[in-house]
């Protein structure tokens, strides 16, 4: 199975924690040179060093804020006029706050369209000329199960999760005659600050503890656990590979077999 991601270089987004972190560690370890997309400079300094080296490989990174898409896009075009070849990008940004659909004002549904698929678009559009050159390239975007079982009390996510999914479908289905794929991995309950931040959300709302909260939700996946970062780096990694060449248009649950549907 060829794994290998030699001189290719991957655009990692959300990548200085998390499942972000996870994925830009792992795309490395396969010998890709990794480009770094965060909005914390020195978080992103700390996580290139962090980030195995290996012959060939260089590891870079942009100061963006997916807050602000424009912003993101100007950024990242003055960062390809220097280095134009990138070979895989993975969308991956913090998910819009919990709540409600009803309660859910406009402008939560406008930011949280523009920080997912605005800026995915804007970052999808600047990297698939190379990607159509080298006939090579990678679209991942890191999503949610709710695009296949909306999940209770998050509205907002819910409806911008499953515009993206089919946004990234459409994509898919243009740019497979180039080489490119564009595929989405959607974790479940995944050991990083937002599942905790759910978690103490619900335990304030209910009168629970965190304790007893965390091991309801555990209860409801057929692993009995929460998802590793590494776990669902690992699915994305191999999406990202030349092994996934065939893999087109899906969208792939990493969530221990929690969503309910197929």
């Amino acid at each position: 199975m060829d794994l290998n991601l030699k001189n290719k270089r991957a655009m990692v987004c959300g990548s200085t924690q998390g499942i972000g972190k996870a994925i830009a560690v792992e795309l490395a370890q396969l010998g890709a040179s990794i480009t770094l997309v965060a909005r914390n400079e020195a978080k992103l300094k700390e996580t290139a060093e962090e980030l195995d080296t290996q012959a060939g490989q260089q590891h870079e990174y942009i100061v963006a804020d997916f807050s602000e898409p424009y912003e993101l896009n100007i950024r990242v075009q003055a960062y390809l006029k220097q280095r134009p070849e990138v070979h895989i990008l993975v969308n991956n940004t913090g998910g819009p706050a919990g709540g409600p659909i009803t309660e859910a004002i406009s402008d939560e549904f406008i930011n949280a369209f523009n920080q997912h698929l605005i800026a995915n678009h804007l970052l999808a559009k600047a990297v698939v000329p190379a990607m159509k050159e080298a006939k090579y390239g990678r679209i991942i975007n890191i999503i949610s199960t709710s695009v296949k079982q909306p999940l209770n009390g998050l509205g907002v996510s819910n409806t911008i999760r499953g515009a993206v999914a089919s946004w990234a479908k459409t994509m898919a289905n243009e740019l497979g005659a180039f080489g490119i794929t564009v595929n989405n991995v959607l974790p479940g309950s995944t050991k990083t600050s937002r599942i905790y931040s759910i978690i103490d959300s619900k335990a304030a709302k209910s009168g629970q503890s965190a304790e007893d909260v965390q091991q309801q939700m555990e209860a409801e996946v057929p692993a009995r656990r929460f998802a590793e970062p590494e776990e669902v780096a690992a699915a994305a990694a191999f999406l990202a590979s030349p092994a996934a060449a065939y893999i087109n248009g899906i969208n792939l649950p990493v969530d221990g077999g929690r969503t309910g549907s197929l």
